[in-house]
């Protein structure tokens, strides 16, 4: 079943006089349940199509619907309520609150949605664990490395259960080995049924994903199924080449 689905999808900017075409005609469908590299250089239209598909941005034309719900004529309103119920975004720069702790950032979204304050620690105190964090709780970014802020960005991600996670160069600000770390913890998460979308420029991340989506000038260019690399392999294979131990 499609989750995902575009048809001739449009995004267009008024710069002045100019018209900036940033999607021209997409039209695409992710199932659930699905891994997806978005791959393409700076201004191919990647980024407006996660921001279309996350919610955050309408279409100037074209049709959208997100687990056969017509998106593309929600209110702002209703377009917040989906994002909040639905889906969960990491990004680049972690987005932490720096003077909030672990747990209090990973409540954020419960937050907003009305949680009871008890419900929404204890939520969020699960998903830190489930992300390997839960001794961390109580940390501010500071006190933590990037991995880790990385890694409570994706808790927040999840603590309302979504459909889909979006990332946004999830791996942009981290080391190799740390960003073996996230797209092994992405790869379990799409074990388990969730959605994920990964908007990446680096080939050695797109390689983790099952299928692979190249855009270019606001449109998809190609559109390929992938074998995956295997990132938790791949991180106990650089820890034991780094502890000298023979593969």
């Amino acid at each position: 079943m499609a989750l995902i689905e575009t048809q001739d999808l449009a995004k267009v900017y008024h710069l002045g006089e100019t018209d900036v075409h940033a999607l021209a005609g997409v039209s695409v469908a992710i199932d659930d349940g699905e891994f997806v590299a978005v791959m393409g250089p700076s201004g191919s239209g990647k980024s407006t199509f996660m921001n279309v598909v996350g919610c955050l941005d309408v279409p100037t034309s074209g049709a959208y619907r997100f687990a056969g719900e017509d998106v593309a004529g929600l209110s702002a309103d209703a377009l917040a309520g989906l994002r909040n119920r639905s889906i969960g975004f990491v990004f680049q720069q972690f987005n932490l609150l720096p003077r909030t702790s672990a747990a209090a950032n990973v409540e954020l979204p419960l937050l907003y949605g009305g949680v009871p304050a008890h419900e929404r620690r204890e939520r969020a105190l699960a998903k830190l664990a489930q992300v390997g964090l839960a001794e961390r709780a109580g940390h501010h970014p500071a006190q933590l490395s990037g991995g880790q802020q990385q890694r409570v960005a994706i808790a927040r991600a999840l603590v309302n259960d979504p459909k889909l996670i979006l990332a946004d160069e999830p791996t942009g600000a981290l080391d190799s080995a740390t960003s073996l770390e996230v797209m092994a913890l992405l790869q379990e998460l799409n074990r388990s049924g969730i959605t994920i979308v990964v908007v990446t420029h680096e080939p050695d991340i797109a390689a983790f994903a099952s299928r692979l989506i190249a855009f270019r000038d606001g449109r998809i260019v190609s559109d390929t199924r992938n074998a995956p690399a295997d990132a938790a392999a791949a991180l106990a294979r650089r820890r034991a080449e780094a502890a000298g131990v023979p593969a």
